[in-house]
């Protein structure tokens, strides 16, 4: 059985993997050109969905309840991240 500390290891360790991801991409690929200005924007990002999944992992909630609630924080979280990488909706922040 996975304890509550090792699940949340588990949950703030997966941004952790992606942003060190992003940055050996960034120096190793020609076409990857993040600034330092999109890391802080990914960290805050990813590190913020985290939070709010683990607090839905925590909370006394069903297991149907804490499944949906966290689909639905990762579903947003993809669409601005969409939003910021190619403008989908076509709002201030898009990207290009």
């Amino acid at each position: 059985m996975i304890t509550q500390k090792q699940k949340t290891t588990i949950i703030f360790a997966v941004p952790a993997l992606l942003l060190a991801a992003a940055f050996f991409a960034n120096l190793l690929m020609k076409d990857w050109n993040w600034s330092i200005f999109d890391f802080i924007v990914a960290t805050v990002i990813l590190f913020g969905t985290a939070f709010f999944v683990n607090l839905v992992v925590l909370s006394n909630k069903t297991f149907i309840t804490k499944v949906l609630v966290s689909f639905v924080i990762l579903l947003i979280v993809c669409l601005v991240w969409i939003e910021l990488a190619v403008g989908i909706f076509g709002s201030p922040f898009a990207g290009n």
